[in-house]
């Protein structure tokens, strides 16, 4: 029984369409997600996220539950004197300590800072980096995390997972309150005189004990 020209064209159209469509799924595979992992204790998580703070282009958001690190405070504000857009959300934890606090160095800095009151605790510990890469985990932005604790710490450098902790960090930026120092109350300068005095005290003592 003989196959008409009709449906041999058909057929020849629906072979070329497949293998087409093939050859550009060949030619243009999608690429994995690379990634870095570090573990504390072991490796050093806080050098890993200041070489990808160090290596941004255009921008570095940050979300942090605890934040005390000043090697990294630091380079936030390095890369914001070298023109990169670095914006950061903390927990209220971080509104309550004293002008020393990170939060209130780095908004000295020129670092805008906000402070995410809504939730029981703002407890994301992110960077995205230039919209392309996210370092996220355990590892919280301090001495400790580093030094003390066993904490992980993975940077995805993936633009899809980027975009989706982007959308996530301009959501809680738009329902967080701007960062304020709190002015000196009079307590806190009692404090630091009745600290010095100790010092001078101190220092007294140890020159009469050396007569």
């Amino acid at each position: 029984m003989s196959i008409s020209y009709s449906v041999k064209f058909y057929w020849l159209i629906y072979l070329l369409i497949g293998f087409c469509s093939f050859s550009i799924a060949q030619a243009t595979p999608q690429q994995p997600s690379q990634y870095t992992i570090c573990f504390t204790p072991g490796a050093n998580c806080t050098a890993l996220l200041i070489r990808q703070i160090q290596s941004a282009k255009t921008s570095v958001y940050v979300q942090a539950y605890s934040f005390t690190s000043h090697p990294i405070a630091q380079a936030l504000a390095q890369a914001h004197a070298r023109g990169i857009k670095v914006s950061v959300i903390v927990d209220k934890s971080q509104r309550g300590q004293n002008s020393h606090s990170t939060a209130n160095w780095l908004n000295r800095q020129g670092v805008p800072v906000w402070i995410d009151y809504r939730p029981a605790i703002a407890h994301n510990k992110i960077m995205i980096i230039d919209n392309q890469a996210v370092a996220t985990g355990s590892f919280n932005f301090t001495l400790s995390a580093q030094q003390r604790n066993a904490e992980n710490l993975i940077i995805i450098r993936d633009p899809g997972v980027a975009k989706q902790y982007l959308a996530n960090w301009q959501q809680r930026q738009q329902v967080s309150s701007q960062f304020k120092p709190e002015p000196e109350s009079e307590a806190s300068w009692l404090e630091q005189l009745w600290r010095w005095l100790e010092k001078q005290i101190a220092k007294l003592l140890k020159q009469e004990l050396k007569r």
